[in-house]
């Protein structure tokens, strides 16, 4: 019983959304329009319970002195100060419980919480992002260098397609006559990215949602039940 009335609702709704799709007029349509508030309400008790949750671990770790458990703590500043910053006086033109701040505004030149996002997080995810393409980059040069056609083929695209972004590819393949424009490096990175690249994505999405379909039918059909917490 207590696997059962989760399995039935969850069968229930999803044939419930799915005709919606196919009919899209009364009662499918309030139905779902129902169950998509139903949906951001408990969206927002899930925000609220992965905050509890990350108190309570960070919580746990800096009280217990795990390893490199300052950045726990660090974390948890953060997270303190801008959902207080938040609270108080709101963000970009949303008031806070204090107004709007006026007098810091005329400070900051702009809210605390946005100071802090654009001064701080901004930056901060850039550095990350930054340090990443490093990362990125040399795992590519690994996983493509020379071992077969294919790693050949996906090293020699990638470096066409890096140097034709930059000006180096302009330099190198700008002495070209126009017969032979299409050979340009940026131009050859252009044709990679608008047709080969294009249809690889899209296949890519196409698997993706297929995939989508069927693990919606076998939740629907209850085949699925690990969001029950395993069977």
């Amino acid at each position: 019983m207590k696997r059962s009335i989760p399995l039935i609702f969850a069968f229930v709704v999803g044939v419930i959304v799915l005709l919606s799709e196919f009919i899209p007029h009364r009662p499918f349509n309030l139905i779902v329009s129902t169950l998509e508030n139903w949906f951001m309400i408990i969206s927002g008790f899930a925000i609220l319970l992965g905050q509890i949750s990350l108190i309570r671990m960070n919580s746990y770790k800096i009280a217990n002195r795990l390893p490199d458990w300052q950045y726990y703590l660090a974390g948890l500043i953060s997270f303190a100060l801008m959902l207080s910053f938040g609270i108080l006086w709101g963000m970009q033109e949303t008031p806070g419980l204090l107004g709007t701040g006026e007098e810091i505004v005329n400070k900051l030149g702009m809210k605390p919480f946005d100071y802090l996002f654009n001064h701080a997080y901004m930056p901060l995810s850039a550095t990350l992002f930054s340090l990443l393409a490093f990362f990125i980059a040399s795992a590519a040069y690994r996983a493509f260098i020379i071992r077969g056609f294919e790693s050949n083929l996906l090293m020699i695209t990638a470096v066409i397609v890096i140097i034709g972004r930059t000006s180096i590819g302009t330099m190198l393949t700008g002495w070209l006559p126009e017969s032979l424009q299409f050979w340009h490096i940026p131009n050859l990175a252009d044709f990679i990215m608008e047709y080969p690249n294009s249809a690889a994505q899209r296949a890519i999405l196409i698997s993706a949602g297929l995939g989508i379909v069927g693990s919606s039918l076998r939740i629907i059909l209850g085949i699925e039940r690990s969001y029950l917490g395993g069977d």
